[in-house]
């Protein structure tokens, strides 16, 4: 009998370890090195991501990949990836952007999905908490992950529209790992959230917002709204959708083990090894959300699904930055 208690213990656990179904993977596995990113173009569509997104500069300048930079509890990928944003990184406007688009012919807005990746900042070219960044977003910007913004400028902050629902400092050396709960019929989104090897744990229950996707327009990537001098470096792995449900584990959505490389086993430990280790207790900090007559500079003011201020605070105006989908006060 206790033999066959154990037996069905382990076996729950294996079998609770990968839950969800992926529709589409974001791994780098399939890029042996970034110049294959360069392989997709509108004539071209090939590959895991578009990626056109940049600015003038080689890939190679906004794009590294290698097995430091993946969080190490994810030990389905072989790489992680690590992308900059500069002076150089202007794309269509002045603001500074490096960001991948899936490239898939799946439907990634139906049903009840869940949209994974982890992130991680290592101090060494951090970001600059006095300027707005967006991270991890839609075109129509219904949720995403923000830094530099008020009421915490220097967390990582996730929004629903431009509501702060949960906030955690962005520590150096911490990796954040994230899953948007995105219910498209029911039109509500919630957030999944741990840091390290940690599982990851329900910190916002599904609220109301008008979601939208057409499968095609989530930006993997930063967005900061004002461009300058100075270098920004961010760390990325475990990036997949999937249906629920929900994957908790850290990287066992994303994609099938790489082929073995040597003998042995390999210990993956809990911390990275990109810059200074820093042990913080899991991020689940939740906000009070923000309300007001008039929307403050860099704010959202306008676009498809928006429901929140549309009148900016004096001297800002309302800007079209990527009509109908998104305007902004500038």
């Amino acid at each position: 009998m206790k033999y066959s208690a154990r037996v069905a213990s382990v076996l729950g656990l294996i079998a609770g370890a990968k839950a969800g179904t992926t529709i589409w993977s974001g791994s780098f596995n399939s890029y042996p090195n970034v110049s294959a990113f360069d392989n997709w173009s509108w004539s071209n569509e090939v590959g895991e991501y578009q990626w056109y997104i940049h600015g003038t500069e080689p890939t190679s300048h906004y794009l590294a990949l290698d097995p430091s930079y993946k969080n190490p509890a994810d030990t389905s990928e072989t790489n992680g990836l690590r992308m900059t944003i500069d002076s150089t990184a202007q794309w269509n406007s002045q603001m500074e952007r490096s960001e991948l688009i899936p490239q898939t012919t799946q439907n990634l807005g139906t049903g009840e999905l869940y949209y994974h990746f982890s992130i991680m900042q290592d101090g060494t070219n951090p970001p600059d908490s006095t300027l707005e960044h967006q991270i991890f977003f839609f075109e129509s910007h219904f949720t995403q992950l923000k830094y530099g913004v008020s009421p915490s400028p220097t967390d990582l902050q996730w929004m629903i529209q431009d509501t702060p629902y949960w906030s955690a400092p962005f520590t150096a050396g911490t990796w954040f790992n994230f899953a948007y709960d995105i219910d498209f019929d029911a039109g509500t989104v919630g957030l999944w959230a741990s840091t390290g090897s940690d599982p990851l744990t329900k910190v916002v229950d599904n609220i109301a917002t008008s979601t939208s996707t057409n499968s095609e327009d989530f930006h993997v990537g930063i967005l900061r709204l004002v461009n300058g001098p100075g270098q920004e470096d961010y760390y990325v792995s475990g990036v997949y959708v999937e249906s629920g449900p929900i994957t908790t584990a850290i990287g066992d959505g994303s994609a099938p083990p790489p082929p073995a490389s040597g003998s042995g086993t390999t210990s993956v430990a809990p911390t990275t090894s990109v810059g200074p280790t820093t042990t913080v207790p899991p991020p689940p900090t939740t906000t009070t959300p923000v309300t007001g007559p008039a929307q403050t500079q860099y704010g959202q003011c306008g676009g498809t699904g928006y429901t929140g201020p549309t009148t900016c605070a004096s001297p800002f105006t309302c800007e079209a930055i990527s009509p109908p989908y998104y305007y902004q006060c500038l």
